[in-house]
């Protein structure tokens, strides 16, 4: 029905005299919008959802169902649907209590085609204003729901966030690709948490920990004695996956037959279980994930090209930490308030010098690789900075002064990273804004906050 509420706009009308319905349904029509008919309510609202892109326009007095009865019916599946009553001359007593009662607006039989068309039009108008509004809210809420779970604000991140919220709500399927460890398996727990399948299994699978010998059974099931060691019928993957998301990890490391079949099982929508002739149904948002670029793991034979078409109607890039690094310090800290909890220790707050460490570092393990930094700053008396590869103590930060407070050592930290990008990038201004991820506006503020200078900080 949704595709349908795009020609202008959606109307359904109930009236039990044929003739009057072939008129209305004609005179709509030529007016750009869709019109679907009835000559009972109860058929129409058997189709009605409280998502529905559309008005009800009903007669009042029918068999069965009337307008009134519908009307409260409505009202119940959703108080913001609306609904133009149809009434003879003489009912307007019970026209202006139908109103209070929910009703959107009534018109009297006979009405001038006009007056119906505005009726109508005001009436879809605000359908659609109640419909953004709610997209809207529903909107923010997925995107408060991932700054939890996605944390960074970063462009890269904001922008993956975005792309997460618009594709959750669809049964598209997405493949993620990114470098090990940059957090593939959270973003399909998002995609799976703001679908409608939320309610139903997340079923996550990596491809590269199962023997090849059982890859198929471990997907696929197997019935008894369907082999040696088959004492009892397993369950697969894709079919404990079903009414929910299954998620194939590292995908590329599928053994090629068992991606074939698995393309046959995307394809029909059923799977066999080792040992058994008969298919049974599967119904699955597929959500697969490659640490490497699917064509050149196609060039190199790890991946099916037919089946790459499959796994990715959508494909997202999940970004590697070092090209978001400002996300640096919020995601040390949020790790080792964790660790804090988990090990029972002080959270030691990083000090300049290390927050200084981790945004030169490259983070070749990426957001798991900073997770295991901030749980070993957690239970070690040492400083994190030197358990980072390549550190150097001589090169860095001047010290801040002693008792200096939380928020001076931040500022102290924040002018020392300006001051290292414009020097890495060699005074390149556009570089720099893209890689703290300030407009340039913000970041003259602070170099004048700072003292900072473009040629003095390349001297330096």
């Amino acid at each position: 029905m949704n595709s349908t509420a795009n020609h202008g706009g959606l109307v359904f009308f109930i009236d039990d005299e044929k003739a009057i319905r072939d008129s209305l349904r004609q005179g709509l029509e030529l007016a750009g919008l869709t019109c679907q008919d009835f000559d009972r309510a109860q058929k129409a609202l058997d189709l009605l959802t409280p998502d529905f892109p559309g008005i009800v326009l009903s007669d009042v007095k029918m068999p069965g169902m009337d307008g009134l009865e519908l009307q409260r019916a409505v009202h119940q599946l959703d108080p913001d649907l609306p609904v133009v009553l149809v009434t003879a001359h003489g009912d307007i007593n019970m026209a202006v209590e139908a109103i209070r009662a929910g009703a959107y607006d009534f018109i009297e039989k006979p009405f001038e085609p006009e007056r119906i068309l505005d009726l109508v039009h005001r009436a879809l108008e605000k359908r659609r204003l109640v419909l953004e509004n709610r997209q809207l809210r529903r909107d923010l809420e997925a995107a408060e729901g991932l700054d939890a779970r996605l944390v960074g604000s970063s462009p890269a991140m904001r922008a993956l966030k975005r792309e997460i919220v618009n594709l959750a709500p669809t049964t598209a399927s997405v493949l993620l690709v990114g470098e090990t460890g940059t957090g593939k398996e959270v973003v399909a727990r998002c995609l799976h948490e703001l679908s409608p399948r939320r309610s139903h299994p997340f079923v996550a699978v990596n491809c590269a920990a199962i023997p090849p010998q059982l890859a198929e059974s471990e997907l696929f099931g197997h019935e008894r004695g369907a082999f040696t060691g088959a004492v009892r019928p397993r369950v697969g993957k894709l079919e404990a996956a079903s009414g929910g998301t299954l998620f194939l990890d590292e995908v590329t490391s599928m053994p090629p037959d068992i991606q074939g079949k698995l393309l046959r099982a995307l394809q029909d929508r059923e799977i066999f279980s080792v040992g058994s002739n008969k298919p049974r149904p599967v119904d699955f948002r597929l959500v697969s994930a490659a640490n490497e670029p699917p064509r050149e793991a196609i060039q190199a034979g790890r991946l099916r090209e037919d089946l790459y078409y499959r796994l990715g109607t959508v494909e997202f890039f999940v970004p590697p930490l070092r090209e978001r690094k400002q996300d640096v310090p919020l995601l040390f800290s949020l790790f080792l308030d964790r660790a804090a909890i988990t090990y029972d220790r002080e959270a030691r707050p990083p000090g300049p010098e290390l927050l200084m460490a981790m945004m030169r570092y490259d983070w070749p393990g990426n957001v798991r690789e900073l997770k295991n930094l901030a749980e070993r700053h957690a239970l070690s008396s040492l400083s994190a900075a030197a358990m980072l590869p390549g550190f150097d103590a001589s090169v860095g930060l001047e010290p801040a002064t002693p008792g200096a407070s939380l928020s001076d050592q931040v500022q102290l930290f924040e002018r020392h990273l300006i001051k290292d990008a414009i020097k890495r990038h060699n005074g390149d201004m556009k570089k720099v804004m893209a890689e703290l991820g300030l407009p340039r506006r913000t970041l003259n503020e602070k170099m004048a906050k700072y003292n900072l200078e473009r040629s003095r900080s390349l001297a330096e």
